[in-house]
């Protein structure tokens, strides 16, 4: 078990869990300040015993259900990428035409990443360790498989009525998506003073909502 700063120690025998009448929502609480703290301050900035402060639960409890920071920031990381796949669910892209689906799977991209800054940082921090969290974890391909057939029945659909090019890779594609609205949220800071415009105001965020829509579009166009 890792101790606030990132080095292991055992538990005490006397740190025993306390019987709790509700711990599935202690946990979501501990995820929820672990969530902040870790989007706010990095896994190496972060501490356990400020994530049990935020969550006002016990830090014997942290260590109870996730055993030490660095299991915790796993678990904090797949929660979030389920966050994401399980909205993309409610689009319904199998029900709707292809360019629609598409469409609307680009907006729903960037909208999200707008709406949930602490995911970037996540993925900031995830990528500073080379995803070495990640590679441990025995979910993440499996939420991401149903994202990529849905993409590629997207493909497949949108060839057969003319309306998209063929031989796209869906996964490829993806990372185009997620790309242009990655990079103009994870650095609307340089980007504002660089071109001296403000581009958190919402107008210029629906603007790149629009132009993130229309280079994908205008790419899959035969």
């Amino acid at each position: 078990m890792t101790d606030g700063d990132g080095g292991t120690r055992p538990i005490p025998a006397d740190e025993s869990e306390p019987v709790r009448r509700d711990p599935e929502r202690t946990r979501e609480r501990i995820l929820d300040a672990a969530t902040r703290e870790f989007s706010e301050k990095g896994l190496g900035g972060a501490r356990v015993d400020q994530i049990a402060a935020r969550a006002d639960a016990n830090k014997r409890l942290l260590y109870h259900y996730f055993g030490d920071k660095e299991a915790l920031f796993l678990a904090v990381l797949e929660r979030a990428y389920h966050a994401v796949r399980a909205h993309e669910g409610e689009l319904h892209l199998a029900d709707l035409p292809p360019v629609e689906g598409m469409r609307r799977l680009c907006g729903y991209t960037f909208d999200y990443l707008s709406d949930h800054p602490e995911f970037i940082s996540l993925l900031n921090s995830e990528n500073l360790h080379k995803a070495r969290h990640l590679k441990k974890s025995a979910v993440i391909r499996d939420m991401h498989g149903t994202l990529v057939d849905q993409i590629a029945d997207l493909l497949r659909r949108g060839e057969a009525e003319g309306v998209f090019r063929p031989g796209v890779d869906p996964v490829q594609l993806y990372i185009s998506i997620a790309g242009l609205a990655y990079f103009y949220l994870s650095n609307v800071h340089t980007l504002s003073t660089i071109f001296g415009r403000d581009f958190k105001r919402r107008d210029e965020k629906a603007r790149r909502h629009d132009e993130v829509v229309a280079v994908i579009l205008g790419y899959l166009r035969p």
